[in-house]
């Protein structure tokens, strides 16, 4: 991994933005790794990683934040996950380019908590909005300012020669 610069993991089960991450990955040079539970097609590219953990409920999570390191990205929809990756001083952002900080992740939490108490309750439907091509393009951008932030690059075509 380049030294100093961020690492991109993705909690890959069910990521509809793999691509988009390695897309974002070989525009700055980044190692971007996939966790999984398996079922996922290795890259030749060795700059993108494949990990592939046990069945067990939590072992994609574990194994993240167990790697992830401060200024480090974590792309999941994992609420929980993304929570403890923030505490690491890691940036946590879910497939929609939603950015989960040190301020904005107890509400998070609280809100995931409060949804399912109230599937549970029967009182809303246990289905997930439709993944949209404006989450997709929310998604890069955010990625990209992400990795700009974290390794304190300047923007594609600003600065640095790409």
């Amino acid at each position: 991994m380049p030294e100093g610069r961020p690492h991109i993991l993705v909690d890959a089960d069910a990521c509809p933005v793999k691509d988009e991450a390695v897309r974002v990955a070989e525009r700055h040079g980044l190692v971007v790794t996939f966790v999984s539970n398996g079922g996922l097609r290795p890259s030749r590219d060795p700059m993108v990683r494949h990990v592939v953990v046990s069945k067990g409920a939590d072992a994609a999570d574990d194994w993240i934040v167990d790697n992830a390191a401060a200024g480090d990205i974590v792309v999941t929809a994992d609420v929980p996950l993304a929570a403890r990756v923030v505490e690491l001083g890691a940036t946590a952002l879910s497939p929609a380019g939603r950015m989960f900080t040190t301020s904005s992740i107890g509400m998070a939490v609280a809100m995931r908590d409060l949804k399912q108490h109230l599937r549970e309750a029967g009182e809303i439907a246990g289905f997930n909005p439709q993944f949209s091509a404006k989450d997709r393009s929310a998604f890069l951008s955010a990625l990209d300012r992400a990795v700009r932030r974290a390794g304190h690059l300047p923007a594609p075509g600003h600065g640095r020669p790409e």
